[in-house]
């Protein structure tokens, strides 16, 4: 964004210091000009201008837009225009605010598999994906600050902020796009261990609950059935049952927000930790070790293992993360399995 704040001219140069001794907070830059490179083609024009003009409100974006302020290659173009390698964009002349960057402290993460298309990670609990909804960080703001030469650092898809395991981050846009074709076809297979509360009966159970999104009063998302929601698919095989616990493995067919979640607490079997679906007395008492088990602080969903198809070499690639040691302390202190 800082190239969009530059004035190329003396007339532009002496219009930005004549708004800066009015109101130094304001910046006027003159229309840009931007070749779209390989790595940026494939996107459509409205999510690039709001990754390229960072502190500029969406709905002005969609403004300029419409407008037709915003030009591809001389010609108008709509919010669903794609780019190509080679396109020339306009981007016209925008008053933003100048304001202070909150410094994002810089951050490595234990590496599970690195080349020069991904990034895969084992993410801990309690850090968010990315920055917003309260949060001024996450992973990926934290990523790019540790790694300033990188290019090309994007999520490939999310975890819950409560949720640990792996995280797929693209190096190249080609292969984000890939890996979101996949993911779009139902080509990846992604699994996650949850501990669920309760007495699990069945080996293998497929739960198809349609669900709903939406937002409460403070801004926060939470997901419910509803019939009329969005057709979604989680199979749950037990893998180990203890007293009033079991320790299944979810695979997903679909990827909703809170999916597996708001599936087992649905189904009668909400997952321990869980701060917004569970059983809230007993995560209460779980965070206290007693004589008979260890103590939890965290929600036991972690996602373990992934495969995929590289999006380069076309081969197929499964990749595992170990469980969270706060959770394995937990499983070891419940004693044997009972099946």
């Amino acid at each position: 964004m800082k190239d969009l704040e530059r004035n190329s001219g003396k007339s532009g140069q002496n219009k930005s210091q004549k708004a800066d001794s009015a109101s130094p907070q304001q910046v006027l830059p003159q229309a840009q000009f931007v070749t779209i490179t390989e790595e940026e083609a494939g996107q459509r024009i409205d999510n690039y201008l709001l990754r390229v003009c960072k502190g500029v409100p969406k709905s002005h974006v969609y403004r300029i837009l419409r407008s037709g302020e915003v030009r591809v290659n001389k010609g108008r173009i709509d919010q669903l225009y794609r780019l190509h390698a080679g396109d020339l964009v306009r981007i016209p002349p925008i008053r933003i605010a100048e304001r202070q960057e909150a410094t994002v402290p810089a951050a490595e993460f234990e590496v599970i598999f690195e080349d020069a298309n991904l990034l895969v990670i084992n993410k801990p609990c309690g850090i968010a994906v990315h920055g917003g909804s309260g949060v001024s960080f996450g992973v990926i703001e934290q990523l790019r600050a540790a790694r300033p030469d990188a290019k090309f650092l994007e999520l490939v898809h999310r975890l819950d902020r409560e949720t640990s395991g792996l995280l797929l981050i693209a190096k190249k846009r080609t292969a984000l796009t890939n890996l979101h074709d996949q993911m779009r076809d139902g080509l990846t297979d992604k699994r996650y261990l949850a501990l669920a509360v309760g007495d699990w009966k069945n080996k293998r159970q497929h739960v198809k609950l349609a669900l709903h999104k939406y937002t409460l009063p403070d801004g926060e998302r939470r997901v419910r059935v509803q019939a009329d929601g969005q057709a979604s698919h989680t199979v749950f095989t037990l893998l180990q049952k203890f007293d009033g616990f079991a320790l299944l493995e979810a695979e997903l067919k679909t990827g909703r927000t809170h999916q597996i979640r708001v599936h087992l607490q649905s189904s009668g079997f909400p997952i321990a930790g869980d701060d917004k679906y569970g059983d809230f007395a007993l995560n209460k008492a779980l965070q206290k070790a007693t004589e008979r088990r260890g103590a939890l602080k965290r929600m036991f969903l972690h996602a373990h293992q992934i495969t995929f198809t590289h999006p380069e070499t076309g081969k197929p690639m499964t990749l595992n993360a170990p469980l969270a040691a706060e959770c394995q302390r937990f499983l070891v202190s419940l004693g044997k399995p009972l099946n």
